[in-house]
């Protein structure tokens, strides 16, 4: 089967960072899928894996975690897919990736693709819809108030992949009122098409961005990147007693300012369950289904912004050198090989 994969950590520049090579297709066993794959997205979970981890003895790695596709074959304790399925799911950090022709996935992280979703604008949303109903719902508990604060959660990125989910996750099944960053025009009217009731500048002082909206002091603030950078406003701008939530990795999380507001803090991967197998993995199964729902359902549409053509090395060394510019909105796509 046809992949893309790479051997040695390296710039997105080098000629080697990606390569088109050729790989057996693997065998389901146990409660895996085999997938043919139709479409993938990048994520920079991607960028900083190819950017930094040498794979294991020197062989290829392939990357991938969104994508799309059609159940080609089951393992034999395969119970809630068949043949012929169409899915969508964000696999697994700890095995081959979706950058080719075939990919197994165990069943239990694996979601029915929304029927009114064609692949490409499926592969947009597992990862990101993941992180942010996981950290939304799981971590941050955002159903549950915070006594004395506004109802109310500050969404540091809201035009990146996962803020560009969360947002609508955030409108559409909660009652908070949704305060999303974005610095330029056009990402400000991204988040505002969303459903963000307000967009404020984070190329500004963020806290008093915040508290010019007369709202009073958040219960929950969502940071998706860049979070050292705007670490005190968050302390500043959050309820005391109020909830953080972080999915970046700042080389040092000083969380001692928190103190004294009492704000707890919590960490969001979303391939955490697959990779402890913990009892509750069968969860995000369950999550992409809702997802897929909602989706059909028009409450929650793709963040898919741009395609950037078929999967091969080529393309996909163009995708990476744009989620490493920092200046995307949505989701960029692959589709077909």
């Amino acid at each position: 089967m046809r992949a893309i994969a790479y051997q040695t950590p390296q710039a997105i520049t080098a000629e080697t960072a990606l390569v088109d090579i050729d790989l057996p297709t693997p065998e389901p066993k146990g409660r895996d899928l085999l997938v043919e794959i139709r479409a993938v997205s990048v994520n920079p979970v991607d960028t900083k894996l190819r950017a930094n981890a040498a794979p294991a003895d020197g062989g290829w790695r392939v990357l991938g975690f969104d994508a799309a596709g059609i159940v080609k074959a089951v393992g034999p304790d395969v119970t809630l897919f068949k043949e012929g399925d169409a899915v969508f799911y964000a696999g697994a950090i700890d095995r081959p990736g979706t950058n080719a022709e075939f990919h197994l996935v165990d069943e239990r992280i694996v979601g029915r693709k929304p029927a009114t979703l064609d692949f490409a604008a499926a592969a947009a949303l597992p990862l990101t819809a993941i992180t942010a109903w996981e950290m939304l719902f799981d971590r941050l508990k955002v159903r549950e108030s915070v006594p004395g604060a506004a109802n109310a959660i500050l969404i540091i990125g809201g035009a990146g992949g996962v803020g560009s989910i969360a947002v609508q996750l955030a409108r559409r099944l909660t009652d908070l009122t949704v305060i999303a960053t974005a610095s330029r025009p056009e990402t400000a009217d991204w988040v505002k098409s969303l459903g963000a009731h307000h967009v404020v500048d984070h190329g500004k002082p963020l806290a008093a961005e915040v508290a010019a909206l007369g709202i009073g002091a958040p219960a929950f603030v969502f940071s998706t990147t860049n979070t050292t950078d705007h670490l005190a406003a968050i302390v500043e701008t959050i309820a005391p007693q109020g909830r953080f939530g972080l999915i970046d990795d700042p080389k040092t999380l000083d969380v001692m300012p928190f103190k004294r507001k009492a704000v707890s803090t919590h960490w969001e991967l979303m391939f955490t369950r697959s990779l402890f197998q913990t009892p509750d993995m069968i969860e995000q199964h369950r999550l992409l289904n809702e997802v897929a729902r909602f989706v059909d359902a028009g409450d929650i549409r793709t963040t898919l912004a741009e395609t950037v053509g078929t999967i091969n090395a080529a393309n996909l060394k163009t995708a990476h050198a744009m989620v490493e510019s920092g200046r995307t909105r949505g989701k960029l796509v692959l589709s077909g090989f």
